[in-house]
């Protein structure tokens, strides 16, 4: 009984190293490793967000919460059927001589829509900003294709 688990662990220990990738395989002595393609470095850009911008940004509101604030912004788009609405970050979230500035952008709809009135096409969204993101902020800025709305001191 024990020279057959010595046999069966002698044979399963052989062809573990029958494996492809494996040093003690002799069938891969003899045989060249294959040539490896070197890719060089791409800058990839990730803060292009390719979302057009929202024509009008209608109002801009600030809600004071615990911690931070919420900025509450509303956009008119040409068209109804806009979404996946965003307040996007210039400058990495960073100030720039005191003045936060976001990018109203949203997806417009893939197919021809009414234009309706200007409720129905009103988008809103918001975004929180704590109080460590808001140091050295005089101003938040919001822009659209043909207007800039700001709410703050200058």
């Amino acid at each position: 009984m024990l020279r057959h688990i010595g046999v069966l662990l002698l044979a399963t220990l052989f062809l573990s190293n029958c494996g492809g990738d494996s040093g003690l395989n002799p069938f891969s002595w003899f045989q060249s490793s294959p040539d490896v393609e070197t890719v060089e470095n791409v800058d990839i850009d990730n803060n292009q967000d390719p979302r057009p911008l929202v024509n009008t940004v209608a109002n801009v509101s600030v809600d004071e919460v615990p911690g931070g604030i919420i900025v509450r912004a509303t956009g008119l788009p040409d068209v109804q059927g806009w979404y996946a609405t965003e307040l996007v970050a210039a400058n990495d979230g960073l100030p720039l001589d005191g003045v936060l500035t976001f990018t109203f952008r949203g997806v417009p709809p893939e197919f021809s829509t009414r234009v309706s009135t200007q409720q129905s096409r009103e988008l809103v969204v918001a975004k929180y900003l704590s109080d460590i993101a808001l140091l050295g902020v005089r101003e938040i800025r919001i822009m659209g294709v043909s207007e800039v709305s700001a709410y703050g001191s200058n």
